[in-house]
């Protein structure tokens, strides 16, 4: 080999040498670099795994299930309540005040605790607007509940706290966001029941159980609008059963045996379904006891089987008739009593209403009632919840025991209204099964009236109709007309017949003059005879019909 060619080996090997460390040294760089990395990220959760979504899937219990299917058929109720005074000014303005609630939720749980409108509030939630069982509306007010479809044409049931007064109503459906106008069919205080009806057809009407069924620890579900929250669902268990809540007016007079839950019911869950596993209705949701107002208490729903019998009389009536005996007795007798007058169970009857059922049956006081058709009575409750339900005429065969001697009575049932009118109907006012009205301008309707009712009313002015109803927001509204007013004279002409009304409406015409000579019941009145003359006044308004 030449000293060229030696010389030329010499630099390549040289140069490769090169080329080979820088090569190892890029090697070992980014091995080390890769372990640092990896030793970093590995010394926050060495023993982590990354989570995995997986596709949806759903998973529907049976509570979702009935959740789903009622759905639909729950409604949330919306009202206004304008009082008459202030009627005229606030449709006028579109501005409605709320009554203020206590402005210290704590300072109502100081008060006394006594009777039923101090422990039981009554919802319609609203946050901050709502009114509360019982207490005066003098001011105008809104006020939100929740009722469900019980008939695919519309009619609903609900409680009667929620549309009492309302001069206005609104039901809402869930997924439609138009507010459809609803009027009342009729009401039952004595259930806090109440049947409404919307333009609407083809509902989809929530499935009737049956609340005899029940039992103590079934599950139940509450479905309504609490504070407004549309189609809020809720769960529990069925705690008691025919819980009577006593009424502070009028104790042993109660109609309201009621299912017992915890499940959670709000301020605006009045009037919503009270479900069961079967998604059938068992009750409707009225009340709670507790202390906040709020779900930290006792819930309490109707029966539907009581709400059922109720509904299907408004339906058919448009209100309620409940018997009665006309007497007057110790709610829950001591046993004491009971033996001295010779009985062992039984009630103990304190007063006989004049003229009622029982006196003509020939009770009287100091008679122990032991039993009614062959079932015995044990409690007050119980005759009550016979002769309330029996209809008005039958006869019912009532075991008594007098002088300590055992016999049976024949007693004709009467209507309760009319045995015990100034405790049920106020005043009576009006005839019983008198004339039909006869719908008139002014947005009123008129009866005739009857020799025998005016005689029973205590009216001494002779002629006159009766007003039997008078439309919200009409001229007739307007003029303070109001429900068993007596029209005796229309702008100074004698009033002797629906057709004297007719006659003398068809000369006016909008702008005209009108003054009206009215009889009306003095207020407090508790029976005939006190009556004193108005004389509302105004001008017939454009497109008065």
């Amino acid at each position: 080999m030449s000293f060229y060619d030696k010389v030329r080996t010499q630099k390549f090997l040289s140069f490769s040498l090169i080329l080979f460390t820088l090569a190892i040294g890029v090697l070992i760089g980014t091995l080390v670099q890769t372990g640092a990395k990896a030793a970093k990220e590995q010394n926050v959760a060495p023993d982590a795994t990354p989570l995995t979504v997986p596709p949806p899937v759903m998973m529907q219990n049976e509570f979702s299930k009935i959740a789903k299917r009622l759905e639909p058929s729950v409604v949330n109720i919306s009202t206004r309540y304008i009082p008459k005074k202030q009627a005229t000014q606030n449709r006028q303005s579109p501005n409605f005040r709320r009554r203020q609630q206590p402005q210290d939720p704590q300072q109502d749980d100081q008060q006394d605790d006594s009777g039923m409108q101090q422990f039981f509030q009554r919802f319609f939630g609203g946050g901050g607007g709502g009114l509360q069982f019982g207490e005066p509306q003098e001011t105008p007010s809104e006020a939100l509940g929740s009722g469900v479809v019980v008939d695919k044409n519309g009619y609903i049931l609900t409680n009667n706290h929620v549309v009492d007064k309302a001069t206005q109503i609104k039901v809402k459906f869930t997924n439609d966001a138009t507010d459809y106008p609803a009027t009342v069919v009729g009401t039952d205080p004595d259930t806090d029941l109440a049947v409404i009806h919307v333009d609407k057809k083809n509902l989809i009407a929530a499935k009737i159980g049956n609340s005899d069924a029940l039992q103590v620890g079934d599950w139940a579900l509450a479905i309504g609008s609490p504070f407004g929250f549309q189609a809020t669902v809720t769960a529990g268990i069925v705690s008691a059963l025919s819980r009577d809540i006593p009424d502070s007016e009028n104790p042993g007079h109660s109609f309201q045996h009621f299912v017992q839950t915890d499940a959670a019911i709000n301020p605006g869950n009045s009037g919503g379904p009270l479900l069961n596993m079967n998604g059938e209705v068992i009750g409707i949701n009225t009340m709670i006891a507790s202390r906040s107002g709020g779900y930290q208490g006792i819930g309490f729903a109707m029966p539907i089987n009581t709400a059922a019998k109720v509904y299907n009389q408004i339906i058919r009536e448009g209100h309620v008739t409940r018997g009665s005996m006309g007497i007057q007795f110790v709610a829950d007798d001591s046993k004491d009593r009971l033996n001295v007058y010779g009985a062992d169970h039984g009630v103990f009857i304190t007063q006989i209403e004049p003229n009622g059922p029982a006196e003509k049956a020939g009770l009287k006081v100091e008679d122990v009632v032991t039993s009614i058709n062959g079932k015995p009575i044990k409690l007050g409750q119980d005759l009550i919840d016979i002769v309330a339900d029996s209809p008005v005429g039958s006869t019912l065969k009532v075991g008594i025991v007098r002088d300590k001697k055992p016999m049976t009575v024949d007693v004709v049932v009467a209507d309760r209204t009319r045995t015990f009118a100034s405790l049920y109907g106020g005043a009576k006012t009006g005839p019983e099964r008198g004339p039909e009205s006869t719908q008139m301008k002014f947005g009123m309707s008129v009866s005739p009236i009857r020799p025998a009712d005016r005689q029973e009313m205590g009216l001494k002015a002779s002629g006159g109709v009766q007003v039997t109803d008078v439309e919200d927001g009409s001229f007739a509204y307007d003029l303070d007309l109001r429900k068993g007013d007596v029209i005796v004279e229309l702008n100074r002409q004698a009033i002797n017949s629906t057709e004297d009304i007719r006659r003398i409406q068809n000369t006016l015409k909008p702008g005209d003059a009108v003054a009206f000579h009215i009889m009306r019941q003095a207020p407090g009145a508790r029976g005939g005879g006190d009556w004193i003359s108005y004389y509302p006044a105004g001008r017939v308004p454009e497109g008065n019909q």
